[in-house]
């Protein structure tokens, strides 16, 4: 049977608690961008997306996959989820391998050294498969004061799912981002994408599965090529991640 979708903390609590970390424990941002700018992310990250790398790279332009090892080759509700061999083979063709936890847990729930434990086995396997893993985003966005204070040191940085974009200042331990997702993602990812470029600023997109049929977390092969045709057109630049902040 296929492992049903993790429900994150979805009541007023929860989203109060999320409100409130993006206070706290904060690491600002200096950026030195050449103009507006683009990042294609993916997280988990299932098959599919490993497949639309390609679709990137027909722009010249590379992703950043926040990985979870635990998850090589299994297969949940957004089809087989990307292996081993499919994490190097993207980071020898120049895509940022990063970290989206292990077992794909949710920070807010796991323990201390339980939540540390699972992100240093992650970069270990990561790192042996040729990846970086020198950036995370929190699974499910679920993130909280704790667990921002807990990996902050272990990463250059850390994304969330809240939208917006990055400027001088933003919050490193707790980057905005928007999904590409759900029936309306690629028209509000494309006026995001028109947003950074009237300000200058640095739009990280993220997705999950990449395929003609998506999940809800997903979108299409044809709209991830609309959207980065789109932000070259603008004359956005197409950075990782870690190209980004290695600035």
């Amino acid at each position: 049977m296929t492992p049903q979708p993790y429900s994150a903390d979805a009541s007023l609590t929860g989203k109060l608690r999320r409100r409130f970390a993006r206070l706290v424990h904060r690491r600002p941002a200096h950026l030195n961008l050449s103009g507006p700018t683009v990042s294609f992310t993916f997280d988990d990250a299932p098959a599919s997306a490993a497949a639309a790398a390609a679709i990137l790279e027909r722009h010249q332009a590379r992703g950043t996959y926040y990985l979870c090892a635990g998850l090589f080759d299994e297969t949940g509700h957004m089809g087989r989820y990307i292996n081993a061999d499919e994490a190097a083979d993207l980071a020898a063709r120049g895509h940022e391998i990063a970290c989206h936890s292990h077992g794909h847990v949710d920070a807010h729930r796991t323990a201390g050294e339980a939540l540390t434990d699972d992100s240093d086995r992650n970069v270990a396997t990561l790192t042996a498969l040729g990846g970086s893993a020198r950036h995370f985003a929190f699974p499910y966005g679920e993130v909280s004061p704790a667990a921002k204070a807990r990996l902050a040191d272990r990463y250059g940085s850390l994304r969330g799912v809240h939208a917006g974009l990055v400027q001088d200042g933003s919050d490193l331990n707790q980057l905005p981002a928007v999904g590409i997702e759900g029936e309306d993602g690629e028209a509000i990812a494309r006026r995001w994408i028109d947003q950074a470029v009237e300000t200058g600023g640095w739009l990280i997109l993220f997705t999950h599965d990449v395929s003609d049929s998506p999940s809800a977390w997903g979108c299409t092969p044809a709209a991830l090529d609309r959207l980065a045709a789109h932000a070259l057109a603008r004359g956005c630049a197409l950075k990782t991640v870690g190209a980004v902040l290695d600035r």
